[in-house]
């Protein structure tokens, strides 16, 4: 008797976290980096031209110091208008309309005369173009990476847009010393602004997972196709253009089920309905997302301090004229971009230690659940040694400046501020995202809410307490205050932070709350 023998059905094989190859991320790589100086390059061309704005306006430099507070008030509040959004109707439509508002703003700098009122108000509006674009990156970096190789994409994109840094007060320090006129740096910035709108209509595809799934659905809604991508359609007959669309509509749906196909041809009004602009400030009051905000909030304020206080110490102590004072920026712009380049590696470095300890073998195809591996542990593991070194460095750097030491010795020690700053902020930013796969740039919104709050408060009591009690002083308070409560964030988030993070996921998962346990804790994203 013949023996029956069961054929078994070869399982369809793992749907891929991303479907973009390795030459479009890298592209990526390139665009983002582009967006990403507007920011700090409006910010800091901006910092040498206090002595030209206050004689233009005649205003005090309290006067001028208060447009620094108020841009960087609305940094905070530009992505919790605009990240949300980014999530539910796509990428492309937030950049194209911010980079649209920041052109248009600084065209407005350039165009108002003697209005100190106008000055501040524009200024505010430049910042709401500007500042949101961080967020955005965070979340199209959690687009198209598993986690344990976002640190490879994210160091080149902060390393290359924080160049923005190093340029700004160079250009502005020398347009100002050439010219006599701070209106040639607002034109920089005009042209800067339209070009980058030009560049990424043109080339920045759409990555949204609420979108486009994968990378596998084609994009719909206003602005979702790039204008490239439509230039080229337009040149196919309509009857050519429909297969093509089908086609990357449907491409790899033969792996899924009906069920297991997502609808992303939403109609623009239900979208909109499901964006969340609330969410962020839910993130601040969590246990664990408090301490990582806590972390990379401070480190950005601390290092604003340097930034806004560089003009008055390197004319007033060391006697340096406007160009000279955008030199003095680059020391510290230069270690802000060696830390993101250095501290990308590491991030992932330090992600495959945890996993090698804990016995895990990384996911790098549809990645790693992140209810089980302990994601927390794996940012956090060389903060320790960073805090330490910046902590005794806020000290020296204070009495450097109060003894009035050779110019040489605060520039060196901005550089390696630059360096610690932004190891740590780009770590604990990386570290929110990771916990909030699906609404990655509500979380990192979340992260530039807390950061611009606490500069704006540190540079509006940075001129009264050095005053008061003298720069010495001012930067030794600052640095055993970040010293001693950085160590104990990192060790709660080390010790507390993933068994906090579940308890979170337990709770909201009885709640009718949308931040649901598969949202917030980090499952595996398909």
């Amino acid at each position: 008797m013949q023996a029956s023998t069961t054929v078994q059905t070869p399982l369809p094989p793992p749907v891929q976290y991303t479907v973009f190859t390795r030459q479009q991320k890298r592209f990526l790589v390139l665009l983002l980096s582009i967006a990403n100086l507007a920011s700090p390059l409006t910010a800091t061309v901006y910092l040498p031209l206090f002595p030209l704005l206050q004689a233009h306006f005649r205003v005090s430099l309290q006067a001028i110091n208060l447009t620094v507070t108020l841009y960087i008030v609305f940094q905070a509040i530009s992505p919790i208008l605009f990240a949300p959004a980014s999530d539910t109707l796509g990428r492309r439509p937030i950049i194209l309309t911010t980079f649209s508002l920041y052109t248009l703003a600084s065209l407005g700098l350039v165009l108002n005369r003697h209005s100190y009122a106008g000055l501040i108000t524009i200024r505010a509006l430049q910042s709401l173009g500007a500042s949101t674009v961080q967020a955005v990156s965070y979340g199209i970096i959690a687009d198209v990476c598993v986690p344990a190789e976002r640190g490879k994409m994210q160091g080149p994109i902060i390393s290359m847009s924080n160049l923005g840094v190093n340029l700004g007060p160079l250009l502005g320090g020398l347009l100002a010393f050439k010219s006599g006129d701070f209106k040639w740096a607002f034109w920089g910035l005009v042209a800067f602004g339209g070009s980058s709108l030009l560049v990424l209509g043109t080339f920045l595809k759409e990555t949204a997972r609420n979108v486009v799934g994968n990378g596998d659905q084609c994009p719909k809604g206003w602005g979702a196709r790039t204008w490239w991508d439509m230039i080229t359609l337009k040149s196919k007959s309509p009857a050519r253009r429909a297969p093509i669309l089908r086609e990357k509509a449907n491409q790899d749906h033969s792996m899924r089920g009906p069920s297991e196909r997502p609808d992303y041809a939403k109609s623009w009004k239900r979208t909109i309905g499901k964006i969340q602009v609330g969410s962020p400030f839910r993130i601040v009051f969590y246990k664990d997302t408090a301490l990582t905000l806590w972390m990379a909030a401070s480190a950005y304020a601390n290092y604003y301090c340097i930034q806004a206080s560089n003009a008055p110490i390197y004319k007033d102590i060391y006697q340096f004229n406007e160009l000279e004072i955008g030199l003095a920026y680059l020391p510290g712009g230069a270690g802000v971009v060696l830390g993101a380049y250095a501290n990308g590696k590491l991030m992932d470095r330090n992600y495959a230690l945890t996993a090698k300890e804990i016995g895990h073998e990384i996911d790098h195809v549809t990645g790693d659940d992140l209810d089980i591996f302990p994601i927390e542990r794996a940012r956090v593991r060389s903060c320790w040694i960073l805090i330490g070194i910046s902590s005794c460095g806020w000290i020296g750097y204070g009495w450097a400046l109060e003894k009035s030491v050779h110019a040489s010795v605060p520039l060196l020690l901005q550089l390696m501020h630059g360096f610690l700053c932004t190891c740590i902020l780009q770590t604990f930013n990386a570290l929110l995202v990771d916990v909030f796969p699906t609404k990655p740039s509500a979380a990192a919104t979340s992260g530039n809410i807390t950061r611009c709050a606490l500069s704006a408060l540190y540079v509006a009591l940075l001129e009264p307490l050095v005053k008061a009690i003298g720069r010495g002083w001012y930067f030794t308070v600052l640095g055993i205050t970040s010293g001693l409560a950085g160590g104990l964030a990192i060790f709660l988030l080390r010790t507390k932070g993933h068994q906090w993070r579940k308890q979170r996921g337990n709770l909201l998962s009885t709640s009718t709350v949308q931040d649901t346990p598969s949202s917030d804790t980090g499952s595996k994203a398909t």
